[in-house]
């Protein structure tokens, strides 16, 4: 089978709509907009949620609380695995160096060590937080866990 002998499926291909072209058309008088009112005139849109005047449900439910999803810092988290990606000649370790690596999202100020994995070598870790398990695998492994 080529290209050009494809062939579409029947009835996937319609004629297109023709509105307003006369009552034999099947489409003409109203032209599909049904009967009188504010959706039958040019240019008419309805916001959603309006009911016609009606008090809408949005305002008729209670609206109470408080969300503290605006207000919440977003902070990276760096497991202690994750390091092995890093390069050989890699020693020291910040928010900017694991940005460029592509192990954290962006360049943020705030950033925790998990203590998830094993570290294999020395590094000298500048971070916001460190979690304890964190803070003794890289001591033991002899590097420094540096609090900025």
């Amino acid at each position: 089978m080529k290209l050009h002998e494809l062939k579409n499926v029947a009835g996937a291909i319609h004629r297109k709509k023709r509105v307003g072209c006369g009552e034999g058309g099947g489409h003409g008088k109203t032209s599909g907009r049904g009967g009188k009112g504010q959706s039958a005139r040019s240019g008419s849109s309805i916001r959603p949620g309006f009911e016609g005047g009606q008090m809408p449900l949005y305002r008729k439910l209670p609206h109470r609380g408080f969300n503290q999803a605006a207000f919440r810092t977003q902070v990276e988290v760096v497991n202690l695995g994750d390091l092995a990606r890093l390069d050989a000649g890699v020693t020291e370790v910040n928010s900017s160096v694991l940005a460029k690596a592509g192990i954290v999202r962006g360049d943020t100020a705030l950033l925790k060590v998990l203590g998830d994995g094993e570290l294999n070598r020395a590094f000298k870790i500048t971070a916001t937080k460190f979690s304890e398990s964190a803070k003794a695998k890289i001591e033991k492994a002899g590097g420094q866990a540096i609090v900025a």
